[in-house]
């Protein structure tokens, strides 16, 4: 296999991991020429894609979490690449990988560049890229704010600890939304601008997003009465889901403006603005999902066992 080159930027915290060893060794000896590339500071995953593509390797592999595959993707849609991306989820949250179906163990993942790269789309806030999701308010300060030693010690549950320590802090921000046939002003707890479907260690704000639909997918959690009225939506959201809460829309574009800064995270990046533009770039880039990835509009069918007394 002429193609079967891929390099792998590895983020540092997993140098270590014998799973990832066993997975590259495996795939090695099925035929894949894999480099490999650790990470150390900001800056290297940018840095090590850059050298994947003056390589010429033509499948570029993101090795960590939601912060990995941000830098990667964002290098590979600046540089407009024609290399694709493969994921290796590593981190706490995995967000994107897991909404996308894209397998938890090493080998499994890496079984994915042998499944042809699918054509997905690329959001962009301001001067930023994202290829999952865009969060803003108070849920994306507690994930600004979460702990890497907590995150370690509980995985995804150290999202929902650390908001229930920050529940005096909640509160509600204006905001004016602004998109094609679609204009909200209001108070919100939260809001999420997603290309995939969750965020914040599994919380899914936008259940119908799809990645190759050139739109993006818009949840407004608007902001209730009062304290307990608070509690109330955040339990029923995390419950029942956020279209029982929720404003919602699919838009091509929108603007996001607002009295005061907002905390916003972009896929693992945190920043805080009072002026968002959210725009979406349709075939952006190229990945290798699972054929009935849930994210994919054409999405193959899961293989089913025939039932009891069929043919």
């Amino acid at each position: 296999m002429n193609d079967a080159k891929a390099f792998l930027v590895l983020h540092g915290k997993q140098a270590c991991n014998d799973e990832v060893r066993e997975a590259v060794k495996a795939q090695r000896e099925l035929g894949w020429d894999i480099a490999v590339r650790v990470t150390w500071e900001p800056g290297d995953a940018r840095r090590a894609t850059l050298d994947a593509l003056d390589a010429g390797y033509p499948t570029v592999i993101a090795g960590g979490g939601d912060g990995t595959l941000r830098d990667v993707c964002e290098t590979l849609v600046t540089e407009r690449a024609q290399a694709s991306l493969a994921l290796m989820p590593l981190g706490t949250a995995n967000d994107f990988a897991r909404s996308a179906g894209v397998p938890a163990l090493p080998f499994d993942a890496l079984a994915l560049l042998d499944e042809p790269a699918v054509t997905i789309d690329i959001g962009q806030m301001n001067d930023h890229f994202f290829l999952n999701m865009a969060t803003g308010g108070f849920g994306s300060k507690v994930t600004a704010t979460t702990s890497e030693e907590l995150k370690k010690m509980l995985g995804g549950g150290a999202y929902l600890l650390t908001g229930l320590t920050h529940f005096a802090d909640v509160h509600s921000m204006y905001g004016e939304f602004d998109g094609p046939d679609f204009h909200w002003a209001g108070e919100f707890l939260a809001i999420g601008i997603g290309n995939g479907r969750q965020a914040g260690g599994g919380q899914v704000l936008c259940p119908q997003a799809s990645v190759d639909d050139g739109l993006l997918d818009l949840c407004i959690v608007p902001a209730p009465e009062g304290p307990l009225d608070t509690l109330s939506t955040l339990f029923n959201g995390s419950l029942h889901g956020v279209d029982s809460v929720a404003v919602t829309a699919r838009l091509a574009s929108v603007r996001v403006q607002a009295p005061e800064p907002v905390y916003v995270n972009l896929d693992g990046e945190p920043l805080c603005c009072r002026d968002m533009q959210f725009s979406v770039h349709p075939k952006a880039l190229r990945v290798h999902l699972p054929g009935h990835s849930p994210l994919l509009r054409d999405a193959l069918p899961l293989a089913t066992e025939p039932m009891p007394g069929n043919a």
